[in-house]
């Protein structure tokens, strides 16, 4: 205490010292608050920096559309081949950007937008490219899930953002590829996806809103139009709908000829041969046919492509490359080779068949271990049942020659079966031919350009009953094989021995083989039925001979049928 301090003090027993405290300087004090202002300060310059030049802190609610720029290298319509009637639809959208006034003193109204649909690969985006080349207007480009965002309310944004731009530079075009990113039906349930609705309301309101999009076209591309909302493809919105197909013949070949422009080919290339062999095929495949054949060329270090060449990229691209590696035992390849016969010999003994290209036994790395490679002279859009039997039949034959030579079946027909078994309940169910069900549907197509996905719409006993007559028609077809191939077992046996030791053999080699043995037969037959007739002395009367020769030319007229097929 400081009575008992002080006198101490006092007395001179304690010393009292003292020092003057430290001042913290000003600045120093200042600094932490310093700091934080220049933290806020550099953040904030940030954010304008990025939202003025485009950046992505400020991005969110802003369109990532391109915009289409002339840097010589434009696609125009002379780059699209196959595509004559898509093409005219389209070009009356560029001759009305080129010149409006001929149209509007018409009264006429350009449609707001043209709904691309179709199988993938078949030049929808191709066709945007070509428009956006051939108007020479502003061409915006963005795919449907680019507007798709974690945060509700920016895809709306990125929609409004979108055609605020889209006006600015009006007359233009919008091009939207896979709309059904964001143009999906809405179902009216609780809980949905709220941002893709209102991303999707957004598109609907400026399409065709209040306020309207004077000079902006609106082109999109899907392949699931079937899954668009009804407000979207209605007139007004999407008015015009043009339908992109797999190219026809005439239309395959001009697409391997836009495609091999730069490609060095020999003299003996036939466009319409290598069309035909691929038949059913988009034109990226055509495309990519002609890119495997060129590759061919080069490892073979050659410098120019061939026929060889771009008949082995059609089988690259169907199914797969040779598997050099695979080597089969002499049991399997004897069965193989047996098999792939019994497909192209049930497909020759039968009318209306497409005739054989070529058959193979040499493993593919698609799995295959052979085909039988079938090509229609032309193109074909309509089947008749008896057609669609013989089909089926074809498709049993490998399976029935493994039957009829060794007694034994092998896992080689899992293909075969999927095929025959879905060409079989089409008929029954889609098709109509059927006396029992006559024309009702008892299945839909639900996907009809991805993969063709079908959804039964009958009761459990009407499924039962389609599942017993799928089954008596295979096995109907699946004995007819049989027996095709038990009648002409000699032909099947030197045919497949033939195939075997060579590995890969033509159509035309088939053929030939083919019609020698069934001329010798021919020859055969008449001998007995001569010798027949001698021995029943000349009481035949002269209307029996005609009848006999017309027999035999019938017979000789239905060899060279099928020779003319294949």
């Amino acid at each position: 205490s400081s009575e008992y301090i002080m006198p101490q003090v006092d007395e001179g027993k304690l010393v009292v010292t003292s020092e003057k405290p430290k001042v913290t300087p000003w600045y120093i004090s200042m600094l932490p608050y310093l700091i934080t202002i220049v933290i806020f300060v550099a953040i904030w310059i940030f954010f304008m920096n990025s939202a003025q030049g485009g950046g992505k802190a400020m991005s969110f609610g802003r369109s990532k559309a391109k915009l289409y720029k002339d840097d010589g290298k434009k696609v125009t319509f002379d780059d699209v081949a196959g595509l004559k009637e898509e093409k005219e639809e389209l070009q009356e959208i560029v001759d009305f950007l080129k010149k409006p006034k001929k149209y509007t003193e018409l009264g006429a109204r350009i449609p707001k937008g043209v709904l691309l649909v179709g199988p993938p690969g078949t030049g929808k985006t191709l066709l945007a490219k070509a428009v956006a080349g051939e108007a020479n207007v502003p061409f915006f480009s963005i795919s449907g899930s680019e507007f798709v965002e974690m945060f509700v309310g920016m895809g709306a944004s990125k929609v409004r953002d979108l055609f605020s731009q889209a006006k600015e530079k009006a007359p233009c075009i919008v091009f939207i590829d896979e709309i059904d990113a964001i143009g999906k039906k809405r179902d009216g349930q609780l809980g949905g996806n709220d941002e893709r609705e209102q991303t999707l309301n957004q598109l609907l309101t400026e399409m065709d809103g209040f306020e309207g999009n004077n000079g902006v076209i609106i082109l999109a591309a899907t392949n699931r139009p079937e899954s668009l909302d009804p407000a979207l493809t209605r007139p007004g919105r999407f008015d015009r709908r043009v339908p992109v197909e797999l190219p026809d013949l005439a239309g395959r070949e001009a697409i391997l000829k836009v495609h091999a422009r730069k490609i060095k080919l020999s003299d003996d290339v036939d466009f319409h041969t290598i069309a035909r062999m691929a038949s059913g095929a988009s034109g990226a495949e055509l495309a990519n046919i002609i890119n495997e054949a060129a590759l061919r060329t080069v490892r073979n270090n050659r410098t120019i492509v061939t026929q060889a060449d771009l008949e082995e990229s059609i089988e690259v691209v169907i199914a797969g490359y040779q598997k050099k590696n695979a080597v089969l035992s002499d049991e399997e390849k004897k069965i193989v080779a047996y098999h792939e016969i019994g497909h192209a010999l049930v497909a020759a003994l039968q009318t209306n068949s497409a005739p054989v290209q070529k058959i193979t036994i040499i493993p593919r790395t698609s799995g295959a271990l052979g085909y039988t490679m079938q090509v229609e002279q032309g193109d074909k859009y309509l089947m008749n049942k008896k057609e669609i039997e013989n089909k089926i039949a074809t498709f049993t034959g490998g399976r029935a020659a493994e039957e009829v030579v060794f007694n034994e079946i092998t896992t080689g027909a899992s293909n075969d079966i999927e095929q025959a078994t879905k060409l079989a309940r089409a008929m029954i169910t889609r098709y109509g031919m059927t006396e029992e069900f006559d024309m009702v549907a008892m299945e839909t197509v639900t996907n009809q350009y991805l993969g063709g996905d079908t959804s039964l719409s009958c009761s459990a006993d009407t499924q039962k009953e389609i599942d017993k007559k799928v089954v008596e028609l295979v096995k109907r077809q699946h004995e007819k094989a049989k027996k095709l191939l038990m009648d002409n077992r000699a032909k099947l046996d030197e045919l497949a021995m033939y195939l075997y030791e060579k590995e890969t053999i033509t159509g035309e080699e088939f053929m030939k083989i083919l019609n020698n043995q069934k001329n010798a037969d021919n020859s055969a037959q008449a001998e007995a039925s001569g010798d027949a007739d001698n021995k029943e002395g000349e009481s035949a009367s002269e209307s029996d001979t005609v009848n006999k020769e017309q027999k035999k030319e019938q017979q000789t007229a239905s060899v060279r049928e099928v020779g003319e097929q294949v």
